[in-house]
């Protein structure tokens, strides 16, 4: 109706605009040049005034964006059995700049989840036999988002995202045809005997967290460059400022994911496998023939044994590789049962 109304005001002012300039001792082709500048504002007012209406409309009936909440930043964590303050007031906006980017980074996010559910279990066990604090998970979670086949620009690799020199230092096989730091559980162990070592030069373990990212030898100078005994007080390149926050902020959420939006059903999350084990003494000519023989494809075989790097294994050195092979009833969801890790990830 108020559309109507106006509609007939702008018509009656259009009209006595119009019979104005009739009335003026001028020109005709002056009077034709008026009448179509009136006729021009005319419309350009009533269209302003329609687009200013449907604007007005959709912002309050109906909103573009979704709601969002910034997530409350913790005084303090436990991190690694070490308590970490967060009242200084860069600790606590470091904290809140990962934690946001974690909880809004949906899909990765849930991808960890998903992806954890399989690897904790084992990795879990590992860092326990080796003296490592649980909490480290958290660190293979940020470098690879539990990716084991993650591969870096700066040629890291696997779960842990190892380089080769530092694989071959803590006893891992790579080469063309066999890549150990791709096999999750044995750059588990490598891992460890690093974080160990580390832990025995700094004895602090958020500073261990952080010499993972930066490497000993430039976390150790910047300590002494810089006079300060902990990772946290070091100005650093913006990777290494980060990470040990990014390593506590899915500790946060993947330890609380209900409270920051995060709800899975069982079903939802990858399962760990079962396999027999294969014991491989010699070379193999053809990966995807001996995984055929063993009445699984190749791409089973790669799966189930990252490490494999090649169609064949050349294996002059004699040395015995444990090859897994999934148990078929593992391959199937309708014929396998659904575990999870923790039981805060899931609602059922």
């Amino acid at each position: 109706m108020a559309l109507v109304e106006n509609q007939e005001e702008e018509n009656t002012k259009q009209i006595a605009a119009i019979a104005a300039i009739c009335q003026l001792d001028i020109g005709i082709d002056m009077k034709k040049i008026l009448l179509v500048a009136v006729l021009l504002l005319t419309s350009s007012a009533i269209m302003h005034g329609q687009l200013k209406r449907e604007y007005s409309k959709t912002s309050t009936a109906s909103p573009v964006f979704s709601t969002t909440a910034s997530p409350d930043i913790p005084t303090s964590v436990t991190f690694a059995g070490e308590k970490v303050s967060f009242d200084r007031l860069d600790m606590a906006e470091r904290l809140d700049r990962e934690l946001t980017g974690v909880i809004y980074g949906q899909t990765t996010t849930e991808l960890c989840f998903k992806r954890a559910n399989r690897y904790f279990p084992a990795l879990a066990k590992i860092l326990k036999e080796q003296g490592v604090p649980l909490d480290f998970l958290y660190l293979a979670v940020t470098e690879s988002s539990m990716d084991y086949n993650a591969y870096s620009s700066a040629k890291a690799a696997g779960m842990w995202q190892l380089l080769a020199g530092t694989g071959r230092d803590y006893g891992l096989e790579v080469s063309d045809e066999v890549d150990e730091r791709y096999d999750p559980e044995k750059a588990t162990v490598a891992a460890c005997k690093y974080l160990k070592a580390a832990y025995k030069k700094y004895g602090h373990w958020p500073t261990v967290a952080a010499s993972y990212n930066a490497g000993m030898q430039r976390l150790t100078g910047e300590l002494s460059k810089q006079k300060v005994d902990n990772s946290f007080d070091l100005y650093l390149v913006q990777e290494t400022s980060r990470y040990v926050f990014r390593i506590i902020a899915y500790k946060l959420v993947m330890e609380n994911p209900k409270r920051y939006g995060y709800r899975f059903s069982r079903k939802h999350l990858y399962q760990p496998v079962d396999y027999t084990t294969v014991d491989v003494t010699g070379s193999v000519a053809s990966w995807i023939d001996w995984a055929l023989s063993k009445g699984i494809t190749y791409a089973q075989l790669r799966e189930a044994n990252p490490w494999i790097r090649s169609t064949k294994l050349t294996n002059s050195g004699g040395k015995t590789y444990k090859v897994r092979i999934p148990k078929q009833s593992e391959l199937y969801r309708s014929k396998r049962s659904f575990t999870v890790y923790n039981k805060d990830w899931v609602i059922d």
